[in-house]
């Protein structure tokens, strides 16, 4: 197989917008290709993730940008759909099939409200049976879970939006720029604990792109190519637990385990870890699912700075989805752009640029009936 470099990213600001869905993927689509420096008459084959508009979502795409006759895949996979979108590109020019590709992921969602309210409605569903399928719910009981076996607190949770709505304050690109106190967000109105409003993340709309080609090709178009040196995706396989506490560990375990070794590298080497923080808990699990310290030490790792930008493995300088927001088709892609950006030395602001990034990680995770997660890690 190729290495695969990104050689173009682009992404539109996160927010709520008049214009279609369609629309939003070609601009996050037109600045990409401009970054790369690459004519759309040029690009191979579209991949686009999105989850909500999924009848030909790439073609739809294509009417705004040109209809160059070229091989588009549709892609759905949860939260992870964006970031698979990716990979599905990456694999393309890994195997030759393709030279120049786009992936885009896309999402208009405005103020759609909990996030698994709709299959928490359908008849199957184990709402009210085995407990809440809604996403606050069952990352707040994996919260607890983590308070009861290691003395987490509800303090060290919600450091975590404290630290990401800091850096989403200097993002140009965040849906909320805002800076919040610790009692702020303790404060703020109480989703489902230990989560509070300000430790979920807002939903949206947003676009964000990628333009992929053969290293061996990359310099023709940029001086910064970065390379893909992991893409994996897992699913949830069975284990053997209490099925009324829906599992948002295992997956991510197993994508860590196979993304090290493909890359040939190991947490201790990251510099910068852009994971899934859908609400404040799940980044503290996180830490641990992604090896970043020891099991039951995320609420150390957050008391002590080390996820800050000049601790020992800066986490979403982004501002993570708890400020970035959450347009899900878009936000597997917008974490491969941070990393990008951050692997260049192109982080927008001196705020959030991380001292020489050389290698770094992006985490995305979808629950659903086996759940999808992605990871990608990427190298200077």
């Amino acid at each position: 197989m190729r290495e695969v470099a990104v050689i173009g990213v682009g992404m539109i600001r996160f927010g709520r917008y008049d214009k279609s869905v369609w629309e939003l993927a070609r601009d996050a689509i037109l600045e990409a290709l401009q970054d790369a420096g690459v004519e759309f008459k040029k690009v191979e084959a579209l991949y686009s993730g999105n989850m909500y508009r999924t009848n030909l979502s790439g073609q739809q795409i294509l009417q705004q940008i040109g209809l160059t006759g070229i091989p588009v895949v549709n892609v759905v996979n949860a939260c992870a759909t964006g970031s698979t979108a990716v990979r599905e590109a990456y694999l393309a020019v890994a195997m030759g099939l393709h030279d120049i590709v786009v992936a885009v992921g896309s999402e208009q969602m405005g103020k759609m409200g909990l996030l698994g309210a709709d299959a928490a409605r359908r008849e199957e569903s184990v709402e009210g049976i085995l407990g809440s399928g809604l996403m606050p719910a069952i990352f707040s009981t994996a919260g607890v879970e983590h308070m009861r076996k290691y003395g987490t607190t509800i303090e060290q949770f919600a450091k975590v939006s404290v630290k990401n709505h800091k850096y989403g304050y200097y993002n140009p690109r965040s849906q909320y720029r805002v800076l919040l106190s610790l009692e702020d967000v303790l404060n703020s109105r109480m989703i489902s604990y230990p989560n509070t409003l300000y430790m979920c993340c807002p939903t949206g709309d947003g676009a964000a792109a990628v333009v992929l080609a053969p290293m061996s090709r990359a310099r023709e178009f940029t001086s910064k190519p970065v390379k893909i040196a992991a893409s994996v995706l897992t699913t949830d396989p069975y284990t053997d637990r209490v099925f009324a506490l829906p599992d948002p560990n295992t997956m991510t375990r197993n994508a860590a385990k196979l993304a090290y070794e493909q890359a040939g590298v190991g947490p201790e080497d990251l510099d910068l870890v852009e994971l899934h923080d859908c609400f404040a808990t799940a980044e503290i699990l996180h830490y641990e699912n992604l090896g970043l310290c020891p099991e039951g030490e995320g609420g150390r790792l957050i008391d002590e700075g080390e996820t800050e930008i000049d601790g020992r493995i800066p986490v979403n300088i982004s501002g993570g989805l708890l400020s970035l927001g959450h347009p899900i088709g878009a936000t597997g892609v917008s974490k491969i752009c941070e990393c990008v950006w951050q692997l260049r030395g192109e982080a927008q602001t001196p705020d959030r640029q991380v001292p020489d990034c050389k290698v770094a990680l992006a985490h995305t995770i979808g629950l659903a009936s086996g759940g999808a997660c992605t990871i990608h890690i990427l190298v200077r």
